[in-house]
């Protein structure tokens, strides 16, 4: 079943003219792909995800995670994280300007956190993908409220209630009247007390039968 709304709802927009302002006069000093290429490679980037979040708010969950996946691709061969996980087996990536870097960023926070809230309005939800890009969220942007939240239910669903407690104990602090961020924190919590009351049941039974198992071995005389 799907999960409700995330905080806000709505998906992550960078416009397009946004963009060209961020690589407007940016250059590069790489021998790889000139200033301009780069700039023509982000723009396409922006553009699929502006594709993704028309598709979405068409409800076309569908055609909207194929562009958002298509928009991470374009960025890959532009992220240097990327290729230096893969130095020696293809090009190196180009050096960018503050701004390309920035709008690098910040369109890949956007997919990611987007396919996220895609996943989550689909009737069978694959969790591990929702936790997996919502981390990746918040490898570059740790206080990403909707990352924060989206983590903390995929943890719930997936039975790490204290990892969920502690995403979403942060995304409360952002959102502190959020009635989904608040129902699911409380679920967290709950699903930790009763842990906790079953491994204290369980300790107090072992206690119990060691204590029983001492008594009847020390208790009474050997008959011979």
């Amino acid at each position: 079943m799907a999960s409700p709304e995330p905080p806000g709802g709505e998906i992550m927009e960078l416009g397009a003219g946004a963009a060209v302002a961020s690589c407007s006069g940016s250059s590069s000093t790489s021998p790889g792909p000139s200033g301009a290429k780069v700039d023509s490679q982000l723009q396409d980037a922006v553009h699929l995800k502006m594709e993704g979040n028309k598709f979405y708010k068409e409800k076309n969950l569908r055609s909207a995670i194929g562009r958002y996946h298509r928009s991470l691709l374009v960025l890959r061969s532009l992220d240097s994280d990327v290729t230096a996980a893969v130095k020696g087996f293809g090009p190196e990536a180009p050096v960018l300007t503050a701004g390309q870097e920035e709008l690098l960023r910040n369109t890949q926070v956007d997919c990611y956190n987007n396919l996220a809230a895609c996943l989550l309005q689909r009737e069978c939800v694959d969790y591990t993908r929702v936790q997996e890009y919502s981390l990746r969220v918040l490898q570059w942007r740790p206080g990403d409220i909707k990352a924060l939240y989206r983590a903390g239910v995929a943890s719930l669903q997936l039975g790490n209630a204290q990892s969920a407690k502690q995403y979403l104990t942060q995304a409360s602090k952002g959102q502190p009247n959020d009635t989904n961020v608040r129902r699911h924190l409380q679920q967290a919590e709950d699903r930790l007390s009763t842990e906790y009351q079953k491994e204290k049941a369980l300790y107090r039974g072992m206690f119990s039968s060691s204590q029983r198992a001492g008594e009847g071995a020390s208790g009474g005389v050997t008959q011979k």
